[in-house]
């Protein structure tokens, strides 16, 4: 199977490459890149005025499955991944039974394999049953292909179990991704802490609950030399603790979300649970404060945190809603919207953060265009108006902060190892 793929702009921030070219894919492998390619193909694709990127992949998302498959499952996930213009996405362990045997990872990928829309990594848990008390069998799990290991929606409290994952996972080179949140503070309140709360009556979380939990696994990973990641990062004091670690060359990296970089507290007002998330949407300063640390390295991913819900969950009152929302599918079009054409930043830089640091962080298969590897391709139309409409979306989750926005940008076309399995906003039949 040959396609051909004409005339596109590509970006690739992996090998600097920013240039209108054509590129062959044969038999799931990026052939050859040239300016301009005259070879007879079985598809031919024009992308002249759309930028041609590296598969986007996003590090942190919640497919539900196994368990929860009323809230989402492994195909309307990868079908909203690849409706989002996204070739790869790690889905966390928080499911039902909990991912943190060798058996569950295998069966998650082979389903995956056979049924999905798009690659899926999948993320073990540190402790059994997420509950904080023994280490889980990530050295099996690790055999089976799990990409890196967390207790997301829990923080690991006791510092010694956490020191111990450290050590463990050191032995054969993983991460520990870390929802760092401290528990106590964090069960106070419903939103953050500040005047938007003092205002609407709301108890609210301190930031600091965020800044204390990342500050203890910051050291926990300068003093084993583990790969720690933070997970949807959310606080200026929590990116200045990350920063100077990193300045010491602490092995520490962290992620953010869609939602923190572009939503302030002030959209909790409407009591809307589409806004009740984890860790809270916070202040304009915290805003700021991570938009900058996203253009100065210290953030080295954009991810969606997809937490989707069956309607009744979400249909409660604010204080009684579960945390998150579907990202999947809105997630490049917000951030093209209000990151891009706003000037903050480029499209290289957002290329960057989407596909090619995320590859590199946890060594996965992607993250370039590079002639001889695999073709996981996004095509973006920069210039593309359109209003988030959720009653389209694939995902089974509905519910989203950003239902009716009007935004400008939006994935074309997505490639997964060769093939296509989204053209012009429909996800194509397998």
């Amino acid at each position: 199977m040959k396609t051909l793929i004409k005339k596109g702009h590509l970006v690739d921030p992996s090998q600097h490459l920013d240039a209108v070219k054509d590129i062959l894919v044969e038999d799931g492998i990026i052939k050859r890149v040239a300016d301009s390619i005259e070879e007879a193909a079985d598809e031919t694709y024009d992308a002249s005025g759309k930028v041609v990127a590296p598969g986007f992949i996003d590090l942190h998302t919640h497919l539900r499955e196994p368990g929860l498959e009323a809230k989402e499952d492994i195909v309307s996930g990868t079908m909203a991944a690849a409706h989002g213009g996204i070739t790869r996405i790690a889905c966390m362990p928080n499911t039902n039974p909990v991912i943190d045997t060798s058996i569950v990872v295998s069966g998650i990928k082979k389903r995956a394999a056979e049924e999905g829309y798009a690659h899926v990594e999948v993320i073990g848990a540190i402790t059994k049953g997420e509950k904080g008390k023994e280490l889980s069998e990530m050295g099996d799990m690790a055999m089976r292909g799990a990409m890196a290991f967390s207790d997301d929606g829990h923080f690991v409290e006791d510092p010694l179990m956490m020191l111990k994952a450290a050590r463990y996972v050191n032995s054969f080179d993983k991460a520990l991704i870390v929802h760092a949140i401290e528990e106590h503070m964090n069960h106070s309140g419903y939103m953050h802490e500040g005047a938007v709360s003092a205002r609407l009556g709301v108890p609210g979380i301190p930031s600091i609950a965020e800044d204390m939990a990342v500050a203890r696994d910051a050291i926990i990973a300068e003093y084993t030399g583990t790969h720690v990641h933070i997970a949807h990062i959310a606080s200026k004091g929590a990116v200045d603790i990350v920063r100077q670690a990193k300045k010491r060359g602490v092995p520490i990296t962290c992620e953010v979300t869609v939602h923190h970089l572009t939503l302030t507290d002030e959209a909790c007002a409407s009591f809307s649970t589409a806004t009740r998330v984890s860790p809270p949407l916070r202040s304009r300063d915290h805003v700021e404060a991570l938009r900058d640390a996203l253009k100065d390295g210290t953030i080295d991913a954009i991810v969606t945190d997809h937490a989707p819900h069956a309607p009744e969950e979400k249909d409660v009152e604010f204080r009684n809603a579960p945390n998150g929302f579907c990202g999947l599918e809105t997630s490049v079009g917000v951030i093209l919207t209000e990151l891009y054409h706003t000037g903050l930043f480029t499209i290289n830089e957002i290329v960057d953060k989407m596909s090619c640091r995320p590859a590199e962080l946890f060594h996965l298969d992607g993250g370039t265009l590079r002639e001889g590897s695999s073709a996981n391709i996004t095509i973006l139309d920069l210039d593309k108006d359109w209003v988030v409409d959720s009653s389209k979306f694939y995902t089974r989750g509905k519910v989203t902060p950003f239902n009716g926005k009007h935004c400008k940008g939006q994935a074309a076309a997505t490639m997964v190892d060769g093939v296509f399995v989204m053209k012009d906003g429909v996800v194509c039949k397998k």
